[in-house]
Formats: C-alpha cells, sequence, structure tokens
C-alpha cells in the first residue's frame, strides 16, 4: 500500500506530464486560428482565442500543481506513463471540443466531446451539424486532431522534449505504441512525425494534383487535397463534405486514397525499415501477410456476396462500392463511397458480417489503424498451428516456433496470452455496444455493424449515429473510441488509480 508521501510524488507526476501534453497540443491551435485570420473568418478567430486561453490556463495550473516532481527529477514508472496517456486524453477531449462547441455546429457540449473523440481515436464518426458550410478554420481543426491522434498526442509532445526525459519511454507505451525504432524513445517519436510529414506532402500534392483535374479550383483543391490525406494517413475517415468521398466523382482520386489508407494502416516500424533498405520486410512481416490475406478474403466474398444479389453488376462499381469500402473498413479508415443506409437496405446480412469482421480484425500495431491488430490477429492464427504441429510430432522433438515481426520472435505462451487478451477485450466491448443498440430498437445487424465501427475505430456509419441518438449510446460510443484506440491497459490503469484514491478516502471516513 502506498503512504500519502508516495501518492502525493505520484500525483506530482502525472499532474506535470499531462499539463505538458495539454500545452504541446493546445499550441496547435495556433494553426486553424492563423488560417481564420488569413481567410478572414472572424467568429473562427474569436472561437480559437477563447479555446487557446482555456486550455493553456489548464496546462499551466496542472504543470504547476506537478513542479515537485520536476524539481527532484522524479522517474516516470509504468503506472504513471499509462495513467498520464489516458488521463490526458479525457481532458484534450474537453478542452478542444470548446472551438467545436462555440462554433454553434453541434446540439450540445456532448455531442462536440463525441467528435474531438472520434478525431483523436482516428474514428471518423461525427455528430456535426451543416458539415458543407462550416468555416475553413473549424474544418482545418477537425483534420488536425485527426491526423495528430493517428500519431498520438504523447509521440507528439515527446517530439519536443528539448532534454532527457525520465521513464520517458512509459509515457510512449501508454499511449498504445511499443516500437523502438532508434534506442532514443524521443528520436523515435521523431522518426514517426518525419515519416508522417513526409508523406503528408507526397500525398497532399498527388490529391491536389487530382482535385484540379477533376474540377476544383486550385485553393479549394489544396485544403480538399490536405484534409483528405490527414483521414487517409491517419485512417480517420473525417471528410470536409457531408458526401465524403462521393463528392469527388473520381476513381482516380479513390486510388490514391486507397494507397494512403494503406500505408496509413502499416506499423511505423515497417515504413522504418523499408526506408533502410529493407524492402523484404513487407513481405517477411506477420502483420502484412496477415493484412493482405484477410483483406484478399473479405473483398473476395463481399463481392461475390453483392453479385450474387445483384447488386453492382460491373467490375468497376464493384471496385468502387465494394472493395473501396471493404478495404476502408479492414485499414479502419472509415471512408465511405456508398450512403450510411445502402449499407442496411442493398448489402444484405452476409455483406453487413463481412465488413464487421474487417471493421474488428483492422490495421497493424503501432500505426495509426484500429481493431484487433493484424499482428495478434497472425500471433493467434500462428500459435493454434503451432499447437497443432507439437500434438503430430513426437514428444522428444522440442520446437521452437517464431513469428516475423520487423524481427525474429520466439512464439511464446506469454505473448500469446496478452494478444488473446485483447482480443477478447475488444469483442466484450463489441458485444456490449451491440446489446446497448439492439436495447433502443435497432435491429442486430445495424447494432452490429454501428458498435464495430466504434469499437475498432473506423467510422463508417449504417445510419446509427446522428445527433438524436440516445444520450448513453453518444457515451458509450465515447467509452468504446477510447478503450478501442489505447487499447485497454492505459485506460485500466487510470481506473484503477482513481479507484485506489477513492477506495483510501473511504477507509478514512470511515475510522472518522
Amino acid at each position: 500500500m502506498e503512504n500519502a508521501k508516495t501518492r502525493f510524488l505520484n500525483t506530482t507526476i502525472i499532474c506535470y506530464y499531462t499539463g505538458y501534453i495539454v500545452i504541446c497540443i493546445a499550441s496547435l491551435m495556433l494553426i486553424p486560428l492563423i488560417a481564420s485570420l488569413l481567410l478572414r473568418e472572424i467568429n473562427s478567430v474569436f472561437d480559437f482565442l477563447i479555446s487557446i486561453s482555456i486550455a493553456t490556463i489548464t496546462g499551466l495550473l496542472l504543470m504547476t500543481l506537478g513542479k515537485k516532481a520536476k524539481e527532484i527529477k522524479a522517474y516516470v514508472q509504468w503506472k504513471h506513463g499509462f495513467v498520464v496517456a489516458s488521463l490526458s486524453w479525457i481532458i484534450l477531449m474537453v478542452l478542444c471540443a470548446v472551438p467545436y462547441y462555440l462554433s454553434g455546429n453541434y446540439k450540445s457540449f456532448l455531442d462536440s466531446c463525441f467528435d474531438v473523440m472520434s478525431g483523436f481515436t482516428t474514428t471518423g464518426l461525427t455528430l456535426i451539424q451543416d458539415l458543407d458550410h462550416i468555416s475553413v478554420g473549424l474544418n482545418m481543426w477537425r483534420h488536425i486532431l485527426t491526423f495528430v491522434g493517428g500519431q498520438g498526442m504523447v509521440v507528439l509532445a515527446l517530439s519536443f522534449l528539448v532534454k532527457k526525459t525520465n521513464g520517458a519511454y512509459k509515457l510512449y507505451v501508454g499511449e498504445a505504441k511499443d516500437i523502438d525504432l532508434v534506442p532514443n524513445v524521443k528520436g523515435t517519436a521523431r522518426i514517426i512525425w518525419k515519416i508522417s510529414m513526409v508523406y503528408l506532402l507526397v500525398g497532399t500534392l498527388a490529391l491536389w494534383i487530382c482535385g484540379i483535374f477533376i474540377g476544383l479550383k486550385p485553393q479549394s483543391a489544396f485544403f480538399h487535397g490536405i484534409f483528405i490525406f490527414a483521414s487517409s494517413w491517419s485512417t480517420g475517415g473525417f471528410a470536409p463534405n457531408l458526401q465524403n468521398m462521393m463528392y469527388y466523382h473520381s476513381l482516380t482520386y479513390e486510388i490514391i486514397t486507397i494507397v494512403i489508407m494503406i500505408l496509413g494502416s502499416f506499423n511505423f516500424g515497417l515504413h522504418f525499415a523499408i526506408w533502410q533498405g529493407k524492402k523484404k520486410e513487407i513481405i517477411k512481416n506477420i502483420e502484412t501477410q496477415s493484412f493482405f490475406i484477410t483483406a484478399f478474403l473479405t473483398s473476395v466474398l463481399a463481392v461475390l456476396a453483392l453479385s450474387k444479389i445483384g447488386v453492382y453488376t460491373n467490375s468497376i462499381s464493384l471496385f468502387r462500392r465494394v472493395i473501396y469500402n471493404v478495404l476502408s473498413a479492414h485499414t479502419t479508415t472509415g471512408f465511405g463511397s456508398v450512403y450510411a443506409r445502402q449499407f442496411a437496405l442493398e448489402w444484405g446480412d452476409f455483406g453487413i458480417l463481412i465488413m464487421i469482421i474487417a471493421m474488428l480484425i483492422g490495421g497493424s500495431a503501432c500505426s495509426t489503424a484500429g481493431g484487433f491488430k493484424g499482428l495478434r490477429v497472425g500471433i493467434v492464427f500462428k500459435s493454434i498451428i503451432a499447437d497443432i504441429k507439437r500434438l503430430l510430432s513426437s514428444e522428444r522433438n522440442v520446437k521452437v516456433f517464431k513469428y516475423h515481426h520487423i524481427k525474429d520472435n520466439i512464439l511464446d505462451d506469454g505473448v500469446v496470452k496478452a494478444s488473446a487478451l485483447i482480443i477478447i477485450c475488444y469483442i466484450i466491448t463489441f458485444t456490449i455496444g451491440t446489446a446497448i443498440g439492439t436495447y433502443y430498437g435497432y435491429s442486430m445487424p445495424n447494432a452490429a455493424f454501428e458498435a464495430a465501427s466504434v469499437t475498432g475505430n473506423v467510422g463508417l456509419s449504417i445510419g446509427i449515429t446522428s445527433a438524436s441518438m440516445p444520450t448513453l449510446l453518444k457515451v458509450y460510443y465515447i467509452i468504446a473510441m477510447y478503450l478501442g484506440r489505447l487499447e485497454f491497459l492505459s485506460v485500466f490503469a487510470l481506473i484503477g488509480y482513481f479507484l485506489g484514491g477513492v477506495n483510501k478516502l473511504w477507509k478514512k471516513a470511515r475510522k472518522l
């Protein structure tokens, strides 16, 4: 049991680093603020000025409360890293929702918080009103949140560290990232952002040129290009317009986004390895093997199912309306090339089932994608094969099974158990979401589709997500997105930390 002094020190460490992360993310509001000034969007300028002030004061207050931790150079432990990551996301959800709410495009502050969490978790579901007519500044803020959320708020904060921080790796892992690109965690964080920024330049340029060719004005094409790239790379699914990908009416535009969202769903370690010349890694890696197998199977099954019922009759429409949406679901991007209700009215139960499976599997670990992750699916599958081989082999023949993920790793029971437990947590979260949806009268396929979308941080909707849906469903979807993105452990640590404090207060109260 920790004493009062230890708990005070723990609290100061958590406050200091949470405040630091809040300040870093609050400073990003300067980007849409400047854009709003240049575009003379006066209302947005005041919205962001007020929001920056509130967020900065909050961050400074937290850092002041944690000043003691900095003075004594307190060492960050695992529990601190997990709690800081999960707590900073909750605080930032509220603070970053302020410009949303002040814009007048949301019916309630809860709706604003929903959209912020949807952006941070790269889910892409939205409750915004009149999306086609919001200011460029607000639209920019939406896409900044999803872009930063894909890389990670903690990763961004660590990138700006000037001095070495004791236990910085614990903060990094707390945000569901555990890949070491270089020995220094600050260096790893900066490499992640360098990779993202290089792709940002290339991807935005490609989409900008394509946008001009399909008839958008140069300025409009640029903003659409950078917004769509941010959502594609971060597998976020936000779009600057209500029609999503259908707005562009362009096969070329859709193909470019497919390339970007597949790249975005890959592990940052894989990108770094390929950049270093290890091109065979894309073939050898268990995650890419898992992704290409499951993506191929789900795409083929969906095409066969929808061809059978005659929804789409030619290869182009099958590619643009079926394969595109399956890949969008599998990479957890959430871009849609059909309207939400078309899934319910045209795809049939089998088509919806394929989409649910694709959304739950998701992309790669330590990427911008959500879902179970290809790594865990691959590990569980390999463990099943390994167990079968053990049963069929001689008892004297002791075999060591391995899997390749950036390097050769031993497939031991601990790795398999950890992967299976996280998958079980996802399934439980998905099941609860489905149950709540059916409780409110939605059909089982519809409720399951939406639950899979929020749990896997996808963003495709079958028509349930709207400003008029029940408040409890909104709250649960926020929780499900939050749990899915941070992969449960950080959130469990935060709950345990606060419950420990409440338990101590309760015991003291009983003694009085």
